[in-house]
């Protein structure tokens, strides 16, 4: 048996590489195009283009391995059907389940080893890749300007964002139809500036970057002291036929490439860090709710508090009885908000109509605002538990897929890349696309997190399960014959119903 074993995993193995190796290839080039705007043409070396592949190639794997075990089960055991060496092997007494036992204990250190992918190099890789992309743009401005859309331009000690229809020349360093949006400290776009043509002039021997804008116009609020000013939103406006920004990049010169920023997205952390930082998000979004909550309750006068009753006053009723007989309060006539607004003057009716509508539009544009707010921390919140239990669902996507894969190869009883391929690669998009759109779900809140990172799994534990014990049986792949002779026995039924 240690031989049979062997010559299986052997078999197993190296269809997994091969599929491994033939699918990272075409998902890096397919992947590549998303970032060929950063890389091409930009002055970059190969060294530098080389560490970004090298830090793209793990982000892949959530991708490729799946496919992979499911791909290479199926050419596995479609393979040894269609050559009949199932049938040696159960005509020896060697049961299916038998026959994968090497390949369930390599398939369960794989799911291991998808993990520690999952948690440790995966986030490692998506930080490396996202700072070289950041470090890159810091070093060579024109890599931070991409056409079409706007862009943060790195360096400017304001800050801006700009947008350019076309970049051409030597290093992109001319710009055609250039539109930037100047920022304040409080990260405020007040100042519009728009240009026919711009141009990036720099030196070695300079710190100073020049950005010079040639036939345009200058845009910019003003924002007086004066409330009753600020209402009529003053701006100011003046043409140009040439405007140079000057950029200081004195900071920049040692600039590194490899330098590790901060953890940004979800997609950077580990296990622990998520976890960590789940439970501070939670506690975060619950102040905030509740902070808000009690500021409109305020604001509305609804819902007020009752004070507790004073004690000393009870007991000083007791004492002296008559004080209250001397001290009757006259019931108030104004019962409902209707007397209230009968019982004032017309012009005061108006002004309290006024004011409370002004004070409801007022609330109303608040909560909507905060809504928008909240909703998107909620949905930065959601992300984070969605990519925790994304990386236990991975590795055991992987166990469930083989079980998927293996009895569906004895089934089809095809090897080769024809049809292993297609129906692995219907499988694939089924359980693709049910996570993704089971994630989308669960970012937006329509459902629990941990069910979209688990639901395409879950879907196909069934499956898996169902496929294994037609393969054990030595049935086909839909077993139509059950049908028809229930069908059959009905007519059956019938027919003796008729004659009687």
């Amino acid at each position: 048996m240690k031989i049979l074993d062997q010559y299986i995993l052997r078999r197993f193995l190296y269809n997994f590489f091969s599929s491994f190796f033939i699918l990272i290839v075409i998902f890096i080039f397919q992947g590549i195009w998303l970032f060929i705007d950063d890389l091409a043409g930009k002055g970059l070396g190969m060294v530098i283009i080389g560490k970004f592949i090298f830090y793209f190639i793990p982000t892949l794997v959530d991708k490729v391995l799946p496919l992979t075990v499911l791909l290479s089960s199926i050419l596995t055991f479609g393979t040894f059907a269609e050559n009949y060496e199932f049938a040696a092997m159960k005509a020896s007494g060697i049961s299916l389940q038998r026959g994968m036992r090497s390949l369930i204990v390599f398939v369960l250190f794989l799911g291991l080893v998808t993990f520690f992918f999952a948690n440790d190099v995966i986030p490692k890789s998506e930080q490396k890749m996202f700072n070289l992309r950041k470090n890159i743009a810091k070093v060579k401005p024109a890599a931070a300007i991409t056409e079409g859309v706007f862009s943060d331009f790195e360096g400017t000690g304001e800050g801006m964002n700009i947008k350019v229809d076309k970049k051409y020349g030597e290093q992109d360093r001319f710009l055609d139809n250039v539109i930037i949006h100047k920022k304040t400290k409080q990260n405020i776009n007040n100042t519009v500036i728009k240009a026919k043509s711009g141009e990036l002039i720099s030196s070695e021997e300079s710190d100073i970057i020049q950005l010079v804008l040639k036939d345009g116009n200058y845009y910019e609020d003003v924002m007086p002291n004066d409330s009753k000013e600020r209402r009529k939103q003053p701006f100011a406006k003046a043409d140009f036929e040439k405007y140079t920004i000057n950029i200081d990049i004195s900071e920049l010169d040692e600039q590194d490439l490899e330098e590790d920023q901060n953890i940004t997205t979800n997609k950077m952390k580990n296990v622990g860090r998520l976890i960590k930082d789940i439970d501070s998000l939670r506690e975060n979004n619950l102040e905030k709710v509740e902070a808000f909550s009690k500021n409109v309750t305020n604001r509305m006068g609804a819902f007020p508090v009752k004070r507790p009753r004073d004690t000393t006053q009870k007991k000083l009723e007791l004492i002296q009885p008559e004080i209250k007989k001397n001290t009757e309060k006259e019931e108030d006539s104004i019962t409902t908000i209707d007397g209230f607004i009968a019982s004032l003057e017309q012009w005061e009716q108006i002004q309290v109509m006024k004011k409370a509508q002004n004070e409801i539009s007022s609330i109303l544009n608040t909560v909507k605002s905060k809504k928008n707010e909240l909703q998107s921390r909620y949905k930065f919140y959601n992300s984070h538990i969605l990519s925790l239990h994304q990386k236990y669902a991975l590795a055991l996507s992987c166990i469930i897929l083989f079980f998927v894969g293996a009895p569906l190869g004895a089934i089809i009883r095809k090897g080769g890349l024809g049809l292993p391929m297609v129906v692995a690669i219907i499988l694939f998009l089924t359980y693709y696309f049910i996570g993704v759109f089971a994630g989308n779900y669960a970012k937006e809140g329509n459902i629990h997190p941990a069910i979209g990172a688990w639901l395409p799994t879950l879907i196909m534990l069934p499956l898996g399960i169902s496929l294994t014990r037609r393969a054990t049986a030595d049935k086909g792949l839909v077993g139509f014959g059950h049908f028809l002779d229930r069908i059959k026995s009905l007519f059956k039924k019938k027919d003796t119903e008729e004659d009687q």
